[in-house]
Formats: C-alpha cells, structure tokens, sequence
C-alpha cells in the first residue's frame, strides 16, 4: 500500500531551508512531493504530520563492523595497535556464523532505531551479513574483508559472492590497511574491483604513525600508495579516517570523484587518532561521508552523535563557528555515504528517489522555535537520536513508533547476549 506523509517538514543536504509538503510513497520510491493538504490519501495509509514532523532522508553509515556490538566494552582505553593486538584480533579468532549474524542483528537495530537505512560492513563470515540484511530489510554495502592472511582471502576474492547478494546489496572488497595486508595483494584487490566494477573501501591515515609505515617501510608517501597500488583508478574508493592526510594532499583528494573520506569523528577521538581536516576537505571538494566505526572503538552506532560531533571539534580546533555547517553534515550522513558506495538516487528528498526515509519528532521541549529557516541547526545541535519515530528502506517499514519492525528487540537481545558470551568462554 502507498504510504502518505501529511503536512510534513522536508530536509535534506541539498536544502538551504526546510520545506512543507505532503509526500507520497509508492513501493520502494518517493512518488510525490506537493504542497501540504494537497495529497489525496484514497487507498494510501496516511502519516499525519501536523505540522510536527520532519522527514529526512535514512542515514547511511559509511564505516562500520557491526558484529563488533558483541565486543563492546572490551579493551577500552588503549591505543588503536594494543587494541587491536592485546583485545580485539584474539577474540577474533573464535568468531562463527553464529556470533556474526547475532551481532550483526543487533547492530542493524541500534542503526535503524537511530534513523540508519543503509550501512557498510567490513568484518569477517560477511555471508551472515547478507543473510541479515536481506531478512530485515536495510541497505549494506557487504565486503569481502581482507586481514593479516592475504592467503586466506584469495579464494573469496576470485569467486562471485553469490551467497552476499540481495535486492539492497552491493559487494565491496575492502583489504584492511596498508600495514595489515601486503602491498602486493592491495594491488591484486584493487584490479579486482576494477574488473568487476565494485568499490573498494581500506583503512588509511587513521594513526599517526602510519605515515611513519608508509615513508619508513614502503618508502612512498600516501598519495604514491594510492597511486603505485592502483586504489585510486578503482570505481569507487572509501578511505575510512583520513585523520593525518596533509593539507597539500587534499587537491590530489578532490581531483578524483571517485574518492571519499569516511569521517569517524567519535572514534577518532576516543582511541587518540586526533582530528581528520574535514573543512579544508570540503572547502577543497572532497567527498565526506560519515560513519561510526565499530561498536568497540566508539561505542555508539549513533550518526546523529556524529554529526553534532563533527560540528563541534571542527569550529572548536579551528576557532571557527562558521566550520563544516549542520546542512553540510546532513549531506555527509546521508547522501555522501550512499554515493560513496554505488548507491543511485538514494540519500535525497525528490521525486524518484529511493523511499529511505526517517521521520523525526518535533514535538518535544528541544525543538521548540524551529522552523523553515533553522531546520538544520536543530538537528545538528539540539536533535538525536530518540527523536526518530518511524523510518522506511526502500519504502518499507523497519522502525514504526520507536519499535524495530523486523524483529522483537527483546529477541535480539537474547541471541546477542548468549552468543557474546559463547565467544568470551571460547578465548578464555
């Protein structure tokens, strides 16, 4: 049945100013945008905004490991390489289908419930994944992970990821980092995505001291890397943190449209990576999505964090109010992540987009003084998360009234909580 939103605010990363407007819902696309009361609602159910309501277009996570959910908590306060080392790889090594697929269930339901439509995922039995996504409903751009043992990854490389397709499916190869996975196998992974025509996201410039590795070890600098190992010929390439690109580099960033930076403001900070350049990025035209990163470096799964993070450290380390505005922001965790991976006409508010959705509540005491003119600012900084009501994927329900559709979340809960205690009693 077609779903119309009545007398609704509209806001998306392209808008100056909010919008009122009726919009219609016909399968998985946005059918019709009209003025508000304009909309006949014969044969549609009909969502009454009164004027109280604002539709956003779903976010999109462009960095994530979702079944790191089961691995929050663990190794908190530590630096990235003694994290990874000493807590996270180990228990690594014990993970199954089973703890996967729960953990990522339970990452899609803290995304959804946040306002998320679509994600990326880089992790391991990335089949689980897909078997998640296409029960529940959501975009995911689903990986074949690449980590530590090139080897080990060869065979999935070469093979046609029949079992990680779906209807809002696009495979990525995403090989871990520059010091995790030789260069000669990133080359290999890069060609791949080239012959098949897929994007190819890599961690790169997190830490400080990978310019160090890159210099020191294999004897180039960061732009050399992405050139000598072709990542930057591949379709699409998402380089997740970016923390310690230079200025000077930024041009070499905004000459290619197929590039863009997946800004993790919170974990950045909460592992001690620093602060990304983000404005000198978007003054310069690179591309910026948002993402999260995994539960166990941030720990929330929460893009309206995020972008009101990544407003504040940026107008604060820069002394600058004017830095990276809250439309830009909407833009990048919205429009930019879905771009970022293939995605067409997803992340915008118009006619024949995709029907990714989320409504917000405006009733509550914080919203209290927005308008046509201010919209924005009130997501950025007085908006979150527990303010989204409904969300649609592809003009599906999968949060209505607060409540997860797909599944009961006391269930969720209970398979995430034996599975997370399956994996602990295996290292230990």
């Amino acid at each position: 049945m077609a779903i119309l939103f009545r007398n609704v605010y509209l806001l998306d990363g392209t808008m100056e100013r909010a919008v009122r407007a009726d919009l219609l819902v016909e399968g998985e696309r946005i059918k019709k945008i009209a003025a508000p009361g304009s909309l006949s609602g014969e044969k549609c159910e009909v969502i009454d905004g009164k004027g109280e309501t604002l539709l956003l277009p779903g976010f999109f996570n462009a960095h994530c490991h979702a079944a790191m959910t089961l691995l929050r908590g663990l190794g908190e306060e530590r630096p990235l390489m003694e994290w990874l080392e000493q807590k996270i790889w180990p228990l690594e090594e014990h993970l199954t289908d089973e703890v996967v697929y729960a953990g990522a269930v339970q990452a899609m339901c803290e995304m959804a419930t946040c306002g998320v439509t679509g994600f990326t995922d880089m992790y391991y039995h990335m089949d689980q994944v897909a078997r998640a996504v296409n029960e529940l409903g959501m975009r995911c751009s689903v990986s074949v992970g690449v980590v530590r043992d090139p080897a080990r990854f060869k065979q999935t490389l070469y093979r046609d990821f029949a079992e990680m397709r779906g209807p809002r499916i696009i495979n990525s190869i995403d090989p871990h980092a520059p010091y995790t996975v030789p260069f000669e196998f990133v080359s290999e992974c890069a060609a791949e995505a080239k012959r098949k025509n897929l994007p190819l996201q890599t961690h790169f410039l997190e830490a400080e001291w990978e310019r160090g590795y890159l210099s020191d070890t294999l004897k180039m600098t960061p732009v050399e890397y992405l050139e000598k190992t072709g990542l930057a010929a591949v379709p699409r390439l998402v380089l997740a943190h970016g923390v310690q690109f230079r200025e000077d580099e930024l041009d070499y960033l905004a000459a290619h449209d197929n590039i863009t930076v997946a800004h993790c403001p919170a974990s950045n900070l909460k592992l001690g990576s620093g602060v990304a350049p983000v404005p000198a990025m978007l003054e310069k035209g690179v591309h910026v999505a948002l993402g999260t990163d995994g539960a166990a470096s941030n720990n929330r799964l929460d893009l309206w964090d995020e972008m009101r993070l990544a407003s504040l450290i940026h107008k604060g380390v820069g002394r600058d109010p004017l830095a990276v505005s809250s439309r830009q922001l909407i833009d990048c965790a919205t429009y930019q992540g879905a771009r970022a991976f293939g995605y067409e006409r997803v992340g915008r508010l118009a006619e024949g987009w995709a029907a990714d959705l989320t409504a917000v509540d405006l009733t509550a005491l914080h919203y209290l003084g927005a308008d046509e003119e201010n919209m924005s600012s009130y997501v950025v900084y007085a908006g979150g998360s527990g303010d989204v009501k409904h969300v649609l994927c592809g003009g599906g329900w999968i949060v209505r009234d607060r409540a997860f559709v797909p599944r009961p979340e006391r269930e969720i809960r209970a398979a995430s909580s034996a599975q997370r205690a399956w994996l602990l009693a295996a290292k230990s």
